[in-house]
């Protein structure tokens, strides 16, 4: 065996040539100094090298400046919208509580889970509300310290020019007859001209332009401030409620008045804005042909409302997308639907019972579902008291007997029909729990038969009636009247929602698209006694656009300061020659 050595000269080399680099850059920012600070308020990142001492103080710092970090609050940011994704895809209890209840029933393995890791209730979770708050820190331990550079910087003037400019990603220079300081007057005039903050610091003139890209960074992250500020204040204070109405009837923003109410944790009954409105009338028309043939083509609600107990009455419509506003509660047109008027008499023919009885739609063509339930006033043939409760089933457009199933065949009520079969018994309505107004509790009904025996159900047109078996009496269609569904809710803090979307675009644009550079011009005499001009750029980052930029600027200055002629000139050169130098800079253009 054969020992082998590796050559460490290749490893000396690597390592001497990092050292050189790391001394060039250590020098290049010694010879920059001010000029190439302050481009960004961003705080400096710490290095895990650089950690404070150990200890209480220490790491507590250590933690604010990591939470504080752009790093951090990005990583906060994402998860914030991860954690939404539940809240989209699951079933919330603030949103519909019986759809959590069916998605229990239908997932049994993973609901318990689900619950556990509240995702049922994401907005009000523990581990959501953790993300937001510290979000919300991280943002707010992030702007108040750049803020305060930004202003200082806003009140400073640009540092003067490095020692070496062509040390800078962008340079140019040429030679001119010109007086130093009739170049460098002519520079600052030309800067002050294009808007650039300017002024001469000794040889030079400094010029910057571009801050509107450290506002707009801070108007993002305000904006975002605004945004999550505004989205607690109203999940906290918000009201959101749904109420069917039927033609004529109408609705008092009462909390009793509503069919559903989901308040926010710190909401206030007494903060309802106190108004009325009546449904005068739905109209609802429909595409008759074509392809589209029954889509929706006028859905208004026209209504009568008041503002407060003494309000006068005015009337206006409400479509989808266009709802009634309220001192800033907002009514909404959710769903329409049927709402066959039935009357119901008992054995003696007293009628008892004739209302509207809203059906719930269950497919595009508004065929509807639903139950009659006649609660009181009813006798029997033999005068005793007892309920009565009828399934229902409705289609606005008939397609004829013998023409298939009954369901409907256009949305409009052209030729509506309505199936009933028939209970006698007890509802249920005072043993304490609640029940769905659109169904039958028939644990304690009997159904009636006809002389057959079999179930009593009959299909009636407007104006048909349907007999009750042995004289109990009877039940009558009698025509058929629309109803509408509104959502009503206020949502406190909306408008500041807005704004600070519209201010993150606005900030988020003047940051990507806006850059902010640094212009020197430094004009001394030469040891031959010709001025020597020198031009340099320096952005946040090297882009393009600054040598084309100082190649503009150049051509403009020397039309007033013009190349000297001399034995070392080119002819067709020009001073708007711009390239990325690191050569020593002319004769006589150091100090």
């Amino acid at each position: 065996m054969s020992n082998t050595k590796s050559n460490p000269a290749p490893e000396r080399e690597h390592r001497d040539e990092r050292e050189r680099q790391d001394e060039r850059d250590r020098e290049n920012a010694r010879e920059l100094g001010a000029a190439g600070s302050q481009l960004s308020t961003a705080p400096r990142e710490e290095s895990v090298a650089n950690l404070p001492a150990m200890g209480v103080i220490g790491w507590a710092r250590w933690f604010w400046r990591q939470l504080t970090s752009m790093r951090v609050a990005l990583i906060l940011l994402f998860l914030l919208s991860l954690g939404a994704i539940p809240g989209s895809l699951i079933p919330q209890n603030s949103v519909d509580e019986l759809k959590v209840e069916t998605f229990k029933k239908a997932h049994t393995a993973v609901s318990p889970i689900y619950e556990k890791l509240q995702f049922f209730d994401v907005y009000s979770s523990v581990w959501f509300s953790a993300i937001y708050i510290l979000l919300f820190i991280s943002l707010i331990g992030c702007i108040v310290p750049r803020t305060g550079q930004f202003i200082g910087q806003l009140r400073s003037r640009p540092p003067g020019a490095p020692k070496r400019l062509t040390r800078l990603p962008a340079y140019t220079t040429w030679r001119t007859e010109a007086e130093p300081e009739q170049v460098r007057e002519a520079a600052l005039a030309m800067m002050r001209r294009r808007r650039y903050r300017a002024h001469t610091a000794g040889d030079a003139v400094a010029a910057e332009k571009g801050y509107l890209r450290e506002a707009g960074n801070l108007v993002f992250h305000v904006a975002l401030i605004v945004m999550l500020v505004a989205f607690a204040w109203g999940q906290l204070f918000k009201s959101e409620g749904g109420k069917l109405i039927v033609e004529g009837d109408g609705f008092s923003n009462t909390l009793t008045q509503y069919d559903d109410f989901k308040p926010g944790s710190m909401f206030d009954s007494d903060s309802l804005a106190p108004f009325s409105f009546k449904l005068d009338k739905f109209i609802g028309t429909y595409e008759r042909s074509g392809p589209q043939i029954g889509t929706p083509r006028t859905y208004e609600a026209h209504v009568t409302y008041e503002k407060g107990a003494y309000g006068k009455p005015q009337k206006t419509v409400i479509k989808v997308n266009e709802p009634l506003v309220i001192d800033g509660t907002k009514v909404y047109l959710n769903a329409h639907g049927y709402a066959p008027v039935v009357s119901v008499k008992d054995a003696s023919g007293k009628v008892v019972y004739r209302n509207a009885v809203p059906l719930l739609p269950i497919d595009n063509n508004v065929t509807s579902t639903g139950a009659i339930k006649v609660l009181d006033g009813y006798r029997d043939k033999n005068g005793k008291k007892t309920q009565l409760g009828f399934q229902a089933f409705f289609v606005p457009s008939f397609a004829g007997e013998n023409q298939g199933t009954m369901f409907s065949q256009f949305p409009a009520a052209d030729n509506p029909r309505l199936a009933l079969n028939g209970y006698h018994g007890y509802l249920g309505p005072d043993s304490g729990l609640a029940q769905n107004v659109y169904q039958l509790d028939k644990s304690k009904m009997t159904e009636f038969k006809d002389s057959k025996g079999k179930q009593l159900k009959q299909r009636l047109a407007v104006g048909d009636t349907m007999k009750l078996p042995d004289g109990a009496g009877s039940i009558t269609f009698e025509g058929v009247e629309e109803w509408a569904s509104f959502q009503i809710s206020e949502q406190p803090a909306s408008g500041w929602a807005l704004t600070g979307a519209i201010a993150a675009i606005a900030g988020l644009a003047g940051s990507l698209f806006i850059q902010r550079r640094r212009i020197w011009v430094r004009a001394v005499r030469g040891a031959d006694g010709v001025t020597v001009v020198e031009m340099a750029g320096l952005g946040r980052s090297e882009s393009a656009k600054l040598p084309e930029e100082l190649a503009d600027l150049a051509v403009t200055l020397n039309a007033v300061a013009p190349t000297a002629p001399g034995p070392d000139t080119d002819p067709g050169s020009d001073a708007g020659s711009v390239e990325e130098s690191s050569v020593e800079p002319a004769e006589g253009a150091e100090k």
